[in-house]
This record gives structure tokens, C-alpha cells and sequence, in this order.
């Protein structure tokens, strides 16, 4: 009958644990052997030449699912399988390795889902003396805005950077960010938002605004995050809407 072992010794000569050979037994891919007459299986030498292609195909990355078939396989069905499976695990990692640069560039706090000039735009921010919660929401919603208009974002941004550019335009914005905590019927508010209109009338004229689509549901969300966050924002929204003739968001 030739020498025999347990699955315990089985186990520990070709480096795989018990619990992986009750695994291939399940699932077909190595024979389970019948009981002695104490009940316990013996293994010979064909069960753990099969054990170490079974591992040796595991270890390469083919599916379990396959590898039953690709050992009674022909010579050249194994190797055009084997070279499917090897272009498959390359795709796998071009993705891996996609997804692990993409990770790293976050931990580095960069916003994959806007363009690097809006990136580069926010992290002047700070030093320009904006708030941290106001980077934050600016980042929020220009995410919010590629997405959804990318065709229009771009005109939309640079429209904003040319305002913030500008001394006067950017005091106000400065205000507008520091008046979060304000109470809203603080007289502060009343002079931004004139402040905001005469701004708004002065660059634009009474002409349509910028990223004002009435086919789009995108602007008036933007405005009722904003508004969310501040009841004084929210009352600056309202009076500049109101004194330039422009319906609720």
C-alpha cells in the first residue's frame, strides 16, 4: 500500500494548513481519501504531489474555481489559461496601482474630482485670511459643480478667482466668511448685502447671472447648503435676492 500520513502531517510538509486542505476537499479540487479503521484519513505521496499543484496554482493567483480544470487540462488549453489569467492579474494591478496613487494623493489633501488650478485656488485660501470652514465649503461645492456642469464650471470658477483677485471684491467675500457667526439682524448684515448688490449690478449689469441655469436644480442647491450652515448667510442670501429681484432658493 506504500507509506502513509495524516492530514496534521500532510499538512505541515507542503506549508498549508488543514483547514486549507478541508477547503479543497469541498470543493473538488483534491480527493479526500477513505478512513482507516481508527476513522482517520491517510494521505500518500499522490495526494501530496496533488496538494503542492493545487497550492502552487493558489499561490499564482488562479481562482480555485478553475484550478480543477486546468490540472486534467491538455498542455496547451493550461498554458493559454494560465496566459489569460496572467493578463488578468495585470489589469488587477494597473487598478491596484491606480487606486493606491489616487490614496496617496488624498492623504495629501488633494481633491481628485476638481482640476489642479481649482486645488491650487483653494489652498491659497487660507492665506488670503479665509476661514478654514470656508476652503472646506468652497471645495464641497466646486466638487458639487464639476460634476454636475462640467461644460459651464470652468467659466463659473474663473469668474470667481478674477473676484477674489481684485482687493475689493475679495474684502467683501472676507466679510461674507466672517459674518457665519453673526446674528442675523446684526446691521452688518444689511451693509453686506448692499454691499454684494451694488458688486453684483457693477460687474454684471442687469443681465443674466453666472450660474443661474433655471433648467438646472444644481445652483438653487448650492445656495440652500450655504444657507444651511449660517442663519446669518442665509439672511444675506435673502436680502440680495430680494433687492435684486431674484426669486427664493
Amino acid at each position: 500500500m506504500g507509506r502513509v500520513i495524516t492530514i496534521g502531517q500532510l499538512a505541515r510538509y507542503v506549508g498549508v494548513s488543514t483547514k486549507t486542505i478541508r477547503v479543497y476537499h469541498d470543493k473538488g479540487l483534491l480527493p479526500e481519501p477513505e478512513r482507516d479503521a481508527s476513522g482517520y484519513r491517510r494521505y500518500d505521496a499522490g495526494h501530496a504531489i496533488d496538494l503542492i499543484k493545487i497550492r502552487t496554482l493558489a499561490e499564482s493567483g488562479v481562482p480555485l474555481a478553475r484550478i480543477r480544470e486546468l490540472r486534467d487540462a491538455p498542455e496547451e488549453e493550461f498554458q493559454l489559461a494560465l496566459r489569460q489569467i496572467d493578463a488578468d492579474l495585470t489589469s488587477r494591478i494597473r487598478g491596484l496601482r491606480a487606486t493606491q496613487e489616487r490614496l496617496a494623493e488624498l492623504a495629501d489633501g488633494r481633491l481628485l474630482a476638481i482640476p489642479a488650478e481649482v486645488r491650487t485656488h483653494l489652498q491659497q485660501l487660507p492665506r488670503l485670511g479665509f476661514s478654514e470652514r470656508w476652503v472646506a465649503l468652497q471645495a464641497d461645492l466646486w466638487i458639487l459643480v464639476y460634476a454636475t456642469h462640467p461644460d459651464t464650471a470652468p467659466a463659473l470658477f474663473h469668474d470667481q478667482a478674477q473676484l477674489l483677485a481684485d482687493p475689493v471684491h475679495r474684502e467683501m467675500f472676507l466679510d461674507y466668511d466672517h459674518a457665519h457667526d453673526l446674528d442675523p439682524h446684526d446691521p452688518r448684515i444689511d451693509q453686506l448685502a448692499r454691499r454684494a448688490v451694488q458688486a453684483t449690478r457693477a460687474r454684471y449689469g442687469t443681465g443674466d447671472l453666472p450660474g443661474q441655469d433655471p433648467g438646472s436644480a444644481i445652483p438653487a442647491l448650492i445656495q440652500s447648503a450655504i444657507n444651511a450652515s449660517s442663519a446669518a448667510w442665509a439672511r444675506i442670501d435673502a436680502l440680495i435676492r430680494e433687492q435684486l429681484g431674484l426669486p427664493g432658493s
